[in-house]
């Protein structure tokens, strides 16, 4: 069964010499991952097609024995260049792909995850790394995955509780020019290590490294 969709690369791996698994994350299929093979090949169809936070449409061969896919063909639509050119940029999108990936199910329909990592990403592209923007990406997929914290509940101060609302509810462009203090980011780092612990019981990976590129 052929069936097509439109996703952004969240990983890829080696399967063989020559082919390549790509994890996907998509509006309507969710998190899917597919086989490209011969991908790793000079003349493959795929060169140049295949890397991180790609945006592309793309087809493949259902598989009905496994949850890998056969992918088909892929046209690039976007490709992020700017987070290759800044470690900073590339390690926050990163961070976000892999709390994607611990919080939600496979093959499930994540539309607003998805808008959700494609307007993070965009703007990671257009903007320097500022730690806020974590923050609110974390608060904002919390939210869609019912795991949002009751600030009334928390013994954070009334300003960085104030900052944290705004966080969840703005888009990113509103968010760029918000300045919390020094403090107030430290206080929201802390908390939300320690939420995340508590509710999914590990750190998705890379926050530390995420999140010291900004203190």
């Amino acid at each position: 069964m052929i069936q097509s969709a439109t996703g952004i690369i969240l990983r890829t791996r080696p399967l063989t010499e020559t082919s390549l698994i790509v994890h996907w994350l998509t509006p309507d299929l969710g998190r899917l991952a597919t086989v490209a093979k011969g991908a790793r090949r000079p003349k493959s169809p795929f060169l140049g097609r295949l890397d991180l936070f790609y945006l592309a449409e793309f087809s493949f061969n259902r598989s009905r024995r496994s949850d890998l896919h056969a992918l088909r063909e892929v046209n690039l639509l976007e490709t992020h260049a700017a987070l290759r050119g800044d470690i900073l940029k590339l390690r926050q999108a990163a961070y976000a792909a892999a709390f994607i990936e611990q919080a939600t199910e496979t093959e499930t329909p994540l539309p607003v995850v998805f808008e959700l990592l494609r307007g993070y990403v965009d703007h990671l592209c257009r903007h320097s790394p500022a730690p806020q923007m974590i923050y609110a990406f974390e608060l904002k997929l919390l939210r869609e995955i019912g795991l949002f914290p009751d600030w009334n509940q928390t013994d954070l101060p009334a300003g960085t509780k104030k900052i944290a609302a705004v966080l969840a509810e703005n888009d990113w462009s509103a968010l760029s020019r918000l300045g919390p203090t020094r403090d107030q980011n430290e206080e929201l780092r802390r908390f939300l290590h320690g939420f995340l612990i508590y509710h999914m019981d590990r750190l998705p990976k890379g926050r530390a490294a995420a999140v010291a590129c900004n203190i």
